[in-house]
């Protein structure tokens, strides 16, 4: 580990609360802190009771704790100052730090000191910003999870195996005269095709995975009138939409989200489906089509009022738009309270007498608790992960399709490079500056 400058940033959010908390990283970092402190000393991993020192006046009592290298977050000497939650304090103790020497640090500098010093891999340091973000129990593990590093465990195997097969196929190169073969054929191709199952299996939950970390898109459709909006109002115990009882009032999405089990659902009311010669109102009645393309969740509404054959036909037009084969369809007949359904497709549901509403919330809680997906060990939920995945899912396809066609040594050697490439970009092995200043600019100042 090479000498750093030393940085120091407020950790804490800033105003006023009971007490602030100010971190100070790097080389020298232990003097040029006692250097502002009223202790001496700092015993390493022990709250000392000492004062803030500001031009030779006491500035606040505080309690001061440090970490030596390389047993602390950043890898390097670390000091944390738990000061009073004043405005002026946090402000006056941070520039005293500054004019003895230290630097005010960049967003996520600290974590990517952790990172650059071997504490946590990329896909880690990730984790850390979901981590700070979470706003529900959902996002709260699969934040957790990864920095657990389980999914970079699971990288690193797959990264092991690709570096021996690709090792055994560059010594091949190296005794091209002697034309050897040191990596079988027929378990090359075995390993390949294992590999991109294992592969494919982490691209594909990326949607479930995003969807757990920006919530699960529920788009509720039905003909106009059915009661979309009202129900959006009685779900968000809120008069959110427009209702009316006239048809094609709602043209447009409106998104609201609602926590059920700890679970954060993006919730779409959309424009009634029928046919119109209303050029803006079929605008919205596209856009209805497209928000049910889109959603892990159709929640379908019939109007118990109308014959249930003609939900059947409505049901059957929509997923003949079509609708992805992953999408769940909930049905739910509405308006309860002034009729029955002459047949029960789904659920009962009033919003105005408030009937059927839990149990419609426990059927969408339930459909992402029984998710295979949801339960997986591991689920990408990075953007930039998922599409590093998928240039290695394309590096070992064309990489098996080498093998089935006889290509030479070389070009296959290529392909396994350009896996290895890519999955590197995700832990970090490979990195780039602009890789690294565009994830840690996202992060917060402090971390």
């Amino acid at each position: 580990m090479t000498p750093s400058e030393p940085i120091v940033a407020i950790a804490t959010p800033p105003g006023t609360g009971g007490v602030a908390l100010i971190r100070i990283s790097g080389h020298r970092a232990l003097p040029l802190a006692l250097q502002c402190l009223s202790a001496k000393h700092l015993q390493p991993r022990h709250a000392t009771l000492t004062h803030i020192i500001a031009d030779g006046t006491l500035l606040d009592q505080a309690v001061a704790t440090f970490y030596p290298a390389p047993h602390s977050y950043t890898g390097e000497d670390t000091l944390e100052i738990s000061c009073h939650g004043s405005p002026y304090v946090q402000q006056a103790a941070l520039e005293t730090l500054i004019a003895h020497g230290a630097r005010l640090a960049e967003p996520g500098e600290f974590t990517r000191r952790a990172f650059l010093n071997g504490k946590l891999d990329l896909s880690q340091a990730e984790a850390v910003a979901d981590l700070i973000h979470a706003a529900t129990p959902a996002q709260h593990r699969l934040a957790i999870s990864q920095l657990r590093g389980g999914y970079a465990q699971k990288l690193a195997q797959l990264r092991e195996q690709l570096l021996e097969t690709t090792a055994l196929l560059e010594l091949e190169l190296d005794f091209s005269q002697e034309d050897l073969q040191f990596a079988d054929r027929p378990q090359l191709r075995l390993l390949l095709a294992d590999l991109q199952q294992t592969v494919r299996q982490l691209a594909d939950s990326f949607r479930t995975g995003q969807a757990l970390k920006r919530g699960i898109p529920v788009a509720i459709v039905g003909r106009p009138n059915a009661g979309k909006s009202s129900l959006l109002n009685a779900l968000l115990q809120d008069n959110r939409a427009i209702v009316s009882p006239h048809p094609g009032t709602t043209r447009d999405t409106i998104e609201e989200t609602l926590t059920i089990d700890g679970i954060t659902f993006r919730l779409i009311d959309t424009a009634g489906l029928r046919e119109s010669d209303d050029p803006v109102e079929n605008i919205g009645i596209e856009r209805a089509y497209t928000a049910a393309r889109q959603a892990h969740i159709v929640l379908f509404l019939h109007d118990s009022q109308t014959p249930t054959l003609q939900a059947e036909a409505d049901i059957q037009s929509l997923c003949q738009r079509p609708l992805p084969e992953h999408t769940h369809l909930i049905v739910a007949h509405t308006k309860t309270d002034l009729a029955q359904p002459d047949r029960q497709l789904g659920i009962l549901i009033s919003s105005t007498a408030g009937t059927g509403i839990d149990q419609l919330k426990q059927a969408l809680a339930a459909h992402v608790a029984h998710h295979p997906a949801a339960a997986a060990e591991t689920l990408v939920s990075n953007a930039r992960h998922h599409s590093a995945l998928l240039l290695v899912l394309n590096a070992l396809d064309h990489a098996l399709q080498g093998l089935r066609e006889g290509i030479p040594t070389d070009l296959l050697a290529v392909d396994l490079r350009d896996a290895l490439y890519h999955l590197g970009t995700i832990t970090g092995e490979v990195t780039s500056d602009e890789i690294l200043g565009n994830i840690f600019s996202r992060f917060c100042i402090g971390k």
